[in-house]
């Protein structure tokens, strides 16, 4: 009994120093998965972080941009209407009033219709009222069909001539200044759609009013 008993106090430190190893052994393991796990968390962190920051500066550039549309409508000018076929538009930062020769002049004249005047003084209305310090460009515009029977030479004759009628009028009868008023006949070279459809011929046949400042 007694050489039992100093066998098992023999075998104690071997026992303690086993399971004190095993005790290292899992610290130490758990310690290297958490090192790992520190490691992949600041990798992630850091990649997080550079989605944070390419965030962030695109939604600067946005509001940016935003704020830059804002200013461009806020300082954009309030275009003028009409309700007889006339359009307005910009053109390099000038007022564009296009009148189509379907509503100011007949087939293949040069002199104005009755409703080519009445559109003629809603337009002078908008220049004198809004426009007073601006030159006037009057511009005539044709399609690309030959002159054949009329006293017209060509169509720079036509558009040159149909120009100059908007501009008499609008000087003698609706109070626009002469010296305001600039004549310029395009004829057929600068159209707005292809002459090849009838739509597109009449879109091109027009005297323009630019306004420069």
């Amino acid at each position: 009994m007694k050489t039992k008993a100093l066998a098992l106090l023999a075998l104690l430190p071997l026992a303690a120093s086993c399971a004190s190893q095993k005790v290292v052994d899992d610290y130490e393991a758990e310690i290297a998965a958490l090192r790992e796990e520190r490691t992949a968390l600041k990798t992630e962190n850091n990649a997080l972080r550079g989605q944070l920051d390419s965030t962030q500066s695109a939604l600067s550039n946005a509001s940016s941009e935003l704020d830059a549309a804002r200013a461009e409508v806020a300082n954009a000018p309030t275009l003028p209407s009409f309700d007889n076929g006339i359009e307005v538009g910009m053109r390099g930062g000038d007022l564009v009033i296009s009148i189509p020769s379907s509503i100011s002049f007949p087939s293949g004249s040069a002199s104005l219709s009755n409703s080519g005047k009445s559109a003629l003084q809603s337009v002078a209305d908008v220049l004198l009222r809004d426009h007073g310090d601006g030159t006037y460009w009057i511009e005539g515009h044709t399609d690309t069909d030959r002159i054949s029977k009329s006293k017209f030479r060509n169509n720079r004759d036509l558009a040159a001539q149909r120009a100059l009628s908007v501009l008499e009028h609008l000087v003698m009868e609706c109070d626009v200044p002469d010296e305001s008023c600039v004549l310029v006949s395009h004829g057929p070279y600068m159209p707005l759609a292809d002459n090849n459809s009838k739509e597109g011929k009449a879109k091109n046949r027009r005297v323009e009013i630019v306004v420069h400042k």
